[in-house]
């Protein structure tokens, strides 16, 4: 059973950084491409950033050029630097295979970790 613990978060200013940081337990997920997700209150998951298990990466266009995602498959690691965050950027953030919607991660969801980005 794969589990996964998202860290990380905080409250930051507008215009402030984090790193998200995501460890798997229990398998390793080196085959898997990877994600970090978002979602506020009411609103679905949604992906904000992938990469591949070749380290290709992709992002959505509300964080492309803010945020990296990087990971370290000897640590069974994901991170996410997030740069510039904005208030918009405020939800509980989630780390898990990268999936297209509609279609089910191999990992159940961990807890999430919450970013908050106010003055």
């Amino acid at each position: 059973q794969v589990q996964l613990v998202e860290s990380g978060g905080g409250l930051v200013q507008p215009g402030g950084s984090l790193r998200l940081s995501c460890a798997a337990s229990g398998r390793i997920f080196s085959v898997y491409a990877m994600g970090w997700y978002r979602q506020v209150p009411g609103k679905q998951r949604e992906l904000v950033a992938g990469i591949t298990t070749s380290g290709m990466t992709n992002y959505h266009d509300s964080v492309r050029g803010r945020f990296t995602i990087s990971r370290d498959n000897t640590k069974n690691a994901v991170y996410l630097q997030m740069n510039n965050l904005a208030p918009e950027d405020t939800a509980v953030y989630y780390c898990n295979e990268a999936v297209a919607v509609g279609d089910r991660p191999f990992a159940s969801w961990g807890q999430g970790t919450q970013v908050t980005v106010s003055s």
